[in-house]
């Protein structure tokens, strides 16, 4: 049985603090318990680590780029990365907790994202982890 590495089981309670607070004082974000918030922490954890797997995928090809054209076109599939990832959460959320669950739009999704992820960084630092890139 693969064990789960101690890194993204801290990086789950990060979340879960975060994510309450934002449902505390952020009036968009709604959870109907905690179980559901729990639950949505694990799922944001999984899909912004395939989000940030894909985004450090094209900034590898961003640098490899040798041409303007070719740095161009990673620059923009980088900014559709970081956009589209933003949709792609809020569909996600809608479809697995329906109504019992909302992140709010575009926006507070994005700011949300933002405070898990320099959280989850903060949170690595304190403990002396190394931190992945963000």
């Amino acid at each position: 049985m693969k064990r789960i590495p101690a890194a993204d089981i801290v990086d789950v309670f990060v979340y879960v603090v975060v994510l309450n607070l934002a449902i505390e004082y952020v009036p968009t974000v709604i959870s109907e318990t905690f179980t559901l918030s729990l639950l949505t922490a694990v799922l944001l954890k999984v899909v912004l680590e395939v989000v940030v797997r894909v985004k450090n995928r094209v900034k590898g090809r961003f640098k490899s780029a040798e041409t303007p054209v070719g740095k161009v076109g990673a620059g923009l599939l980088l900014w559709l990365l970081l956009v589209s990832s933003k949709f792609v959460v809020l569909e996600l959320v809608a479809l697995v907790f329906g109504d019992y669950v909302s992140l709010g739009g575009f926006w507070s999704v994005t700011g949300l994202i933002l405070v898990l992820l320099l959280s989850r960084l903060g949170v690595r630092r304190l403990l002396g982890e190394p931190a992945s890139s963000v």
